[in-house]
């Protein structure tokens, strides 16, 4: 009897450190993260308003990676991936730019947006993949920023 008493306290004690264990889908986003800050890419949970004409509306907050511009850069442009390959700007006309359309045509299915101003490039993403989706991540925003 004393030894389920003493068993049963120590599980009750030591249950709350089970909710500190992050889950398999966390630990892959954060070594996704981590693998993206050693290429240079910045992170953070954007809160976002999505266009209301997309199919399926993305989370938000939304992980938004993104990285400074080089200077001399005065486009300023936003595109949303409607469906796999295709990129609409908020008029809802596709994408009719080569070197953004070469850049995009690497990019997952799982990104939700990319847009540029005078100062950085943030890419909206899901965070579905590995690091072999974060290189082509980072050549888009070599090749963009």
């Amino acid at each position: 009897m004393t030894v389920w008493l003493v068993v049963s306290i120590l599980a009750l004690i030591l249950s709350p450190l089970s909710w500190l264990r992050l889950s398999r889908k966390q630990g892959q986003q954060m070594t996704l993260r981590l693998a993206a800050r050693r290429m240079g890419l910045a992170m953070q949970l954007a809160p976002t308003q999505w266009p209301h004409w997309l199919e399926k509306e993305p989370p938000s907050p939304c992980p938004q990676y993104h990285r400074a511009r080089r200077r001399g850069h005065e486009d300023c442009w936003c595109y949303w991936q409607v469906s796999p390959g295709i990129w609409w700007n908020q008029w809802k006309e596709v994408c009719e730019d080569p070197r953004l359309g070469a850049v995009f045509a690497r990019l997952p299915a799982t990104v939700y947006k990319v847009e540029a101003d005078k100062r950085m490039i943030a890419l909206y993403w899901s965070e579905r993949g590995d690091e072999s989706v974060l290189q082509d991540i980072a050549h888009a925003f070599d090749a963009l920023a």
